[in-house]
């Protein structure tokens, strides 16, 4: 199995001298342009800087540097292909022009689990149907005027589908956390949360005055031995017993293609009588015999998890969020959330997407259409991950997981990895700090039930040759494919 980010990396010492190495020439020629060169930004007389100084410095001297390699525009559905417009810059990434170049590109960089993100297809034309009769937004906020038959039709479904009483549905993913779980922690409660939660749970997690501890990732272990020292020592200084514990994992970690331990992770919930908050963002749909994620990955009965949250983002190619528990729980959020007093509500559209690919998933459009995308996606994403493993890249996260991340690890393989993708077609997405640790960059592939084996056999083997080029197959690469690799180079 490959290892998880969180252990050391598999690297000869050559490669982990050289790294550091790398970094720290990289760094110092930034610390000689920043005193020496021009200043983007300079900060008036008598002011203390605005900006943080260590993302600043990483943004304006790391990050400008290779802007070219995000946020690049693309002029298609991001369904099975996408196409991709170049931008070139003559300042250092200060701006940006259009070249005219397209890229008709091999799209694996989309949340488009199970492929419904598509021009035509069994959601579109009851999704047109629907703007017509309720427009493109409800311009309110949930609790006001924003709740159609459709926002509450949703709720119904997806409690139905994941098995418990109620559901809640938010217009966006990132405040669905970051906005509800200071509605249930508060001072004198504690969170102990893993070490590579999510930033909207992290935020919701420092917004809600609620003592933090962090356990290893995915380390049951060290998650009972917390939960033991917490209720030992109680809070601090007063040392009363906490009011509340409740741990937070994710069902898939978005950088690491890992799925969290939730049997282990409910047994200690159990036995220490903690609540639970499972976020679903990138397992709902894809992952588990029926797609419902985690739990049905794992046989863990939903009603065992106190507060179960996803997306509608990835699997359900819709926006907004949602959480399903108890009864007594969802009543309590539509009065005391953040995101359903305050945020405009999910668009009109968007929840009757939910509504027909949840028929589609769960068969109730009379057809298997459903379960022969859960099964490909499944099929493809272990199909992609192993061929990445025999050709010799260190690859992440456990089987099944259609979030599959290879390492880069040198700080110019990222521009590089990802450019010379582009060039023969290929959307990837790279990723740096600060949304990975400094030295722990790396490429993620997002796989899609709509991907065809040759497509990804042929993206296989042109990564395998950029690999070679840019040397980042760290581990050893399968004595055939090597062979295969070497005749076809020759005959070239």
């Amino acid at each position: 199995m490959p290892k998880n980010s969180r252990e050391d990396p598999d690297l000869p010492w050559y490669h982990i001298l050289l790294l550091h190495l790398s970094y720290i020439v990289f760094l110092v020629a930034c610390y000689i342009q920043e005193i020496f060169g021009s200043k983007s930004f300079v900060t008036e007389p008598g002011y203390p800087p605005l900006f943080r100084d260590w993302e600043s410095f990483w943004t304006r001297h790391c990050y400008k540097r290779i802007s070219d390699c995000w946020n690049r525009p693309v002029g298609s559905v991001p369904g099975q292909r996408i196409l991709v417009k170049e931008r070139v810059t003559h300042d250092g990434g200060e701006t940006y022009s259009y070249s005219g170049t397209n890229y008709d590109c091999l799209n694996l960089s989309s949340y488009n689990y199970l492929g419904f993100s598509e021009t035509n297809g069994p959601c579109i034309a009851s999704v047109q149907e629907v703007i017509k009769k309720y427009g493109i937004s409800t311009t309110s906020t949930r609790s006001q005027l924003g709740t159609t038959i459709l926002h509450k039709e949703v709720e119904k479904q997806m409690a139905r589908y994941l098995g418990t009483e109620d559901c809640i549905i938010f217009g966006m993913g990132f405040s669905t956390n970051a906005c509800t779980i200071p509605a249930l922690v508060s001072k004198g409660s504690l969170i102990i949360s893993d070490s590579l939660n999510h930033a909207s749970l992290v935020a919701g997690c420092r917004s809600s005055g609620a003592k933090i501890m962090v356990f290893d990732h995915n380390n049951t272990k060290d998650l009972e031995k917390t939960v033991r020292k917490a209720i030992i020592d109680g809070q601090p200084r007063t040392h009363r017993p906490w009011k509340k514990i409740l741990i937070i994992v994710e069902g898939i970690y978005s950088m690491e293609g890992e799925t969290c331990k939730l049997k282990e992770i409910v047994e200690i919930k159990k036995k220490y009588k903690c609540y639970l908050w499972v976020d679903e963002a990138h397992s709902i749909g894809a992952i588990g015999p029926s797609g419902r994620g985690v739990t049905d990955l794992h046989g863990v009965n939903p009603t065992d998890v106190d507060v179960l949250m996803g997306t509608f983002t990835k699997s359900f190619a819709s926006v907004g969020g949602y959480i399903t528990g108890k009864k007594e729980l969802i009543t309590h959020l539509r009065h005391t959330s953040f995101a359903t007093m305050y945020s405009t509500s999910m668009s009109p559209g968007c929840c009757q997407q939910i509504i027909r690919a949840l028929q589609v998933m769960t068969g109730e459009d009379g057809t298997d259409i459903g379960r022969k995308k859960i099964n490909d996606l499944r099929e493809n994403s272990n199909f992609f991950r192993q061929g990445l493993i025999d050709r010799g890249f260190q690859v992440y996260g456990d089987n099944n997981s259609p979030v599959i991340p290879i390492m880069l690890y040198y700080p110019a393989k990222i521009a590089a990895f990802s450019r010379e993708c582009l060039r023969r077609n290929i959307a990837v997405v790279v990723v740096g700090f600060p949304a990975t640790p400094l030295l722990m960059s790396r490429a993620r592939f997002c796989i899609s039930a709509c991907h065809k084996k040759e497509e990804l056999l042929w993206a296989l083997d042109e990564l395998s040759e950029i690999g070679s080029y840019l040397l980042l197959k760290y581990g050893k690469e399968k004595e055939s494919l090597q062979q295969s690799r070497e005749n076809k180079q020759k005959n070239k």
